[in-house]
């Protein structure tokens, strides 16, 4: 069977001819139209009973389905019974059968690689994990996400009659939206091959310690300062957190948490004019005595004479 091309799905979805339509379209607007559609499944599956609702034959369009009735995917190695909310994401080499089960609702958008082309959207569409991905597509939707997909959904369809100037800019960013709602239902084997469990919680943990950096003004706090609030932060207990991370980097989780301390203390000595008392408050420390001294031990310098030796050097 031939490819399936966007202006004929189109076509077929809607009583207009896509090709005769587009003539009368403003010029700048041409090469937007026809590259974007989004439709309603309970719309389509009500207005007739002769053609089918979704035509996923072979075709030359992507496409992100939203389907919360009782449906099966069929693919060529395998098929997938769909019983509740599910997103859908296909490609042009992707091909599957939809089998509808009874009454049928949700949406879908379709759409052109140029749509999508990294001038426009920044991302090249097929090194996106959700379209190289060797598995197939399908997840299934907790009531809050799918609460979620059906509103970037219906905003589409909002905005696609809108006269807005900057529609199809604003229509790239919800299909993006949800192509990014399907990665993080992405298993983390599938998003990271080469990722080891280990690799992982190493990534987990430097990335929960630097987001309490940088601190801009002496009433902030850092929340997280020893190994075992980072292990709970992070379900893990604390033994293995450190050897998963002695593995990783040779260093223990407290010198690794010590070491990005000093790292913000030194910024905020030379870059503030905060008082030692209050950098050593919002580093977490019970007093001056308990910072002067992790700071001397980290550094071999007091706060003080830092900040003195720091300045002169600026100086000459």
């Amino acid at each position: 069977m031939g490819a399936t091309s966007f202006e004929e799905l189109c076509s077929r979805l809607s009583s207009g001819s896509s090709t005769e339509l587009s003539a009368l379209l403003p010029d700048g607007i041409q090469h937007e139209v026809g590259h974007f559609n989004v439709f309603n499944l309970t719309e389509l599956t009500q207005t007739s009973r002769e053609k089918p609702a979704i035509p996923y034959a072979c075709r030359a369009f992507y496409k992100i389905n939203f389907l919360t009735g009782k449906s099966r995917a069929e693919y060529p190695d395998r098929t997938v019974e769909i019983t509740q909310p599910s997103l859908i994401f296909t490609t042009p080499k992707s091909p599957f059968t939809w089998w509808p089960m009874g009454r049928q609702s949700g949406q879908f958008c379709v759409f052109t690689a140029d749509f999508l082309h990294p001038t426009k959207s920044g991302v090249i569409l097929d090194e996106l994990p959700i379209f190289k991905s060797p598995e197939h597509p399908v997840y299934e939707l907790s009531e809050t996400q799918a609460a979620r997909v059906q509103g970037i959904f219906e905003n589409m369809e909002t905005e696609i009659t809108s006269n807005y100037a900057y529609k199809y800019d604003l229509l790239r960013a919800y299909t993006l939206e949800l192509v990014h709602i399907g990665q993080k239902l992405q298993s983390t084997t599938m998003l990271h091959p080469n990722h080891s469990a280990f690799a992982r919680t190493t990534s987990l943990f430097i990335e929960l310690l630097e987001r309490q950096f940088p601190l801009e003004n002496p009433q902030q706090k850092i929340a997280l300062r020893t190994a075992k609030q980072f292990a709970d932060q992070l379900a893990v207990h604390v033994n293995h957190l450190n050897k998963v991370l002695r593995d990783s980097t040779g260093l223990t989780t407290t010198e690794l948490i010590s070491g990005r301390i000093v790292q913000e203390a030194r910024a905020l000595l030379l870059h503030t004019d905060w008082t030692i008392a209050e950098i050593a408050d919002s580093l977490g420390f019970s007093d001056f005595a308990h910072f002067a001294k992790f700071f001397k031990s980290e550094t071999s310098f007091s706060p003080g004479a830092f900040r003195r030796q720091t300045k002169s050097l600026n100086y000459t």
